[in-house]
C-alpha cells in the first residue's frame, strides 16, 4: 500500500514489526517537483510504543489484515482485562501493558468497544469515542463573588484525573473523551 493511501487507523507492517497508525501530517515541499512526504504516528500493536516514521507518497508499507470485534468489557482477572464478544461470547483476554492508558476509560460493563485480533490473538482495544465515568473526588464548588468558570480537578473511579467544570460534585458522572481525556458533560 503506497504512503499517500494509508488512513488513520491502518495497520501496517514496518521492519517486521507491526503498527497501528495514529495520525498521519502531510508536508508539500515548496517548489516545483518536490515530493510530498508524510509522517506517520504509530503504536505497535501490541504493545502501544510509539514511532515517528516519514515517507515518500509513492513509499510503500505492507497493510496486515486485521480483523475489530465489538465486545464489552466483563471483568478483570489480575492486570488484564477480559472482553466478551457481542456476537458470539468468546472471551478476549488484554493485558495491561496492550490496554495501556485506555485502562483509565474501561469501566464496568462498558460497551461499543472494539477488539484487535490478528492471527486469532487479540492486540488491540479501540475504546468508545466517550465514556461517562463517576467522580469520585473532587474539590467542593468555590462560593463567592466571582462568576468565572474555573475547572477544577476532579479524581474518577477507574483512577484518572481530569478536568471538569466547578459545578460537578462528587457520585456525579461525566462524559469524557477516550482521545483527549476532556470532560464532555454530565452523563445522568
Amino acid at each position: 500500500m503506497k504512503a499517500y493511501d494509508i488512513k488513520k487507523g491502518n495497520v501496517v507492517e514496518h521492519n517486521g514489526n507491526v503498527y497501528q497508525i495514529r495520525d498521519i501530517e502531510r508536508s508539500s515541499p515548496q517548489g516545483r517537483g518536490g515530493n510530498v512526504k508524510f509522517r506517520f504516528t504509530m503504536y505497535s500493536v501490541p504493545g502501544g510504543t510509539k514511532l515517528d516514521l516519514s515517507l515518500g507518497g509513492d513509499d510503500e508499507l505492507r497493510e496486515v489484515e486485521l480483523s475489530r470485534r465489538q465486545a464489552t468489557f466483563s471483568y478483570k482477572d489480575g492486570d488484564a482485562f477480559v472482553f466478551l464478544d457481542d456476537e458470539d461470547y468468546t472471551p478476549y483476554t488484554l493485558d495491561a501493558d496492550v490496554i495501556g492508558d485506555a485502562a483509565g476509560y474501561i469501566v464496568d460493563e462498558l460497551t461499543n468497544c472494539y477488539v484487535q485480533i490478528i492471527d486469532d490473538m487479540p492486540v488491540a482495544l479501540q475504546l468508545p469515542p466517550s465514556v461517562a465515568i463517576q467522580v469520585i473526588e473532587t474539590p467542593p464548588e468555590l462560593k463567592g463573588g466571582t462568576a468565572t468558570k474555573r475547572p477544577k480537578p476532579a479524581r474518577l473511579s477507574t483512577g484518572i484525573e481530569i478536568q471538569v467544570p466547578e459545578y460537578i460534585g462528587n457520585g456525579e458522572r461525566v462524559w469524557v473523551n477516550t482521545a483527549t481525556g476532556e470532560f464532555g458533560g454530565r452523563a445522568d
